[in-house]
């Protein structure tokens, strides 16, 4: 049984699906497409296959990936990411860039066109530019209803950076 955070939060929420040991490697192992259980095993040293086969499932259950039996006799299947799997390539990469900057050097992300080192950034679709971290933080969406604002602010709000978000100024734009 997995464990669960309990929380709130994306974060915690997220993490709850693929937070266990070895789910976000099988991710890895999947982006560049369809993968047989042996194969997944064969690249994943000290894996054993019993919780590879509970990872698979659990990340089936929850439409991560989709298993297609290509044997009958003895049944055997290929895992693909499903398009919510392939989602989390952006959470692999942005693993891999600061695995790369702070604890395996020896790697980086790069350009397959150019051979160069690629960077993670946040976008605002609204603003149609790029965002520094530092301006982005992590907050309840608003209802479709309007809602009062609190008094004081909410400590359910809080920057990507950690801690509480700073105080809004109240004559800022509205989001």
């Amino acid at each position: 049984m997995p464990r669960r955070y309990g929380q709130a939060c994306p974060v915690a929420k997220s993490l709850d699906l693929v937070g266990d040991r070895w789910t976000l490697l099988l991710v890895r192992d999947l982006l560049p497409g369809p993968r047989r259980f042996q194969d997944l095993q064969a690249g994943l040293p000290g894996i054993a296959p019993n919780i590879l086969s509970d990872r698979l499932k659990l990340m089936e259950a929850h439409a991560l990936v989709s298993r297609r039996f290509y044997s009958d006799h003895p049944p055997r299947a290929e895992y693909t990411l499903t398009e919510r799997g392939r989602e989390l390539g952006v959470v692999v990469g942005a693993l891999a860039t600061w695995g790369a900057r702070h604890v395996h050097r020896a790697s980086a992300l790069v350009h397959d066109d150019c051979g160069h080192p690629v960077e993670m950034k946040y976008f605002c679709r609204r603003c149609d530019s790029r965002v520094r971290g530092s301006a982005v933080r992590l907050t309840r969406r608003r209802s479709a209803a309007p809602r009062r604002r609190p008094a004081k602010p909410s400590n359910r709000t809080t920057t990507l950076r950690g801690g509480p978000a700073p105080p809004r100024d109240r004559a800022a734009k509205p989001r």
